[in-house]
């Protein structure tokens, strides 16, 4: 009678996976604690008092206040108004951005000519350049048509940076999109703006939300365009933060709230869209465009 050897499973360790496995969820759980801890820390001191925050050991245990934040919307700085500029401007900027950028990315997509990687290429580059080197021409550029210390002019200093990245991401996009489908609904009957309305745009559906929420997320966290642009009528979020680190010392705990103020939104909004947010950050991914 012959025997047959029965080959058992070889064992894997932590759920299946191997030591690569392992490696990778230890850098997870690291990377998860290096983003998630500081904002903890953030929204904590935000509700703590003044001995609290300012203690020398960590205060995990403590009596919740509101008092910072209620200080932040009272007096004469009251956080009121800079919230006001900074959500007009950021999602102004935004908008704008992201419907030039729809057109603007469309067209690129589906026109041919010569020199169309060069150009796709110098709107990128543009995003690339430093703050630094584009925020003094531009003061100049504003103040002769009296743009400095308006709404208008911080917004348009936003699209500086958010609509030649709207343009260059979108182009991706429409050009992941078979042309025969176009293609189709032209001969349908339909179009060229129909086409464009009906058939591409929905289909970059993805495209369009990562690209309003990174022009979002830029304009909302900007500092070094709200320092030169704005003013006393236009000072943003960012600008107010700052006027709590004086001479006399730093108020921790209104610092932290305002930190929270922030934040909050943008996070807020991204897991509100991070179905379409994901698709949009892995396009290419897969295909190695």
């Amino acid at each position: 009678m012959s025997t047959h050897t029965i080959a058992t499973p070889r064992r894997r360790t932590v759920r299946g996976r191997g030591p690569g496995g392992i490696v990778a969820v230890v850098f997870l759980v690291l990377a998860l604690a290096w983003t998630v801890v500081p904002l903890v820390w953030m929204l904590l001191g935000s509700f703590k008092g003044p001995g609290d925050v300012t203690a020398s050991t960590p205060q995990w245990l403590f009596t919740p206040t509101w008092r910072n934040y209620e200080n932040l919307f009272s007096g004469a700085n009251n956080l009121a108004t800079y919230l006001n500029h900074s959500v007009i401007a950021a999602v102004g900027a935004a908008v704008i951005a992201t419907v030039l950028g729809t057109l603007g990315g469309y067209g690129l997509a589906r026109t041919a000519f010569k020199g169309k990687k060069g150009l796709s290429f110098w709107f990128i580059s543009t995003r690339m350049a430093p703050i630094a080197a584009v925020v003094l021409p531009l003061f100049l550029v504003f103040r002769f048509a009296g743009l400095i210390d308006t709404l208008p002019g911080l917004i348009l200093a936003y699209l500086t940076f958010n609509l030649p990245f709207a343009i260059w991401i979108m182009s991706a996009f429409f050009e992941a999109i078979p042309p025969s489908l176009e293609e189709s609904a032209e001969v349908a009957g339909c179009t060229r703006w129909q086409t464009f309305w009906y058939v591409a745009l929905p289909l970059t559906k993805a495209g369009i939300v990562t690209t309003a929420v990174l022009c979002l997320v830029f304009a909302w966290n900007d500092y070094a365009f709200a320092t030169v642009i704005s003013g006393p009528n236009s000072q943003t979020l960012p600008i107010a933060a700052t006027q709590l680190v004086t001479q006399t010392g730093v108020d921790w705990g209104q610092l932290t709230a305002i930190g929270t103020i922030v934040v909050l939104p943008m996070i807020l909004v991204g897991l509100a869209v991070r179905r379409w947010l994901v698709t949009g950050l892995t396009l290419g991914a897969v295909t190695g465009e």
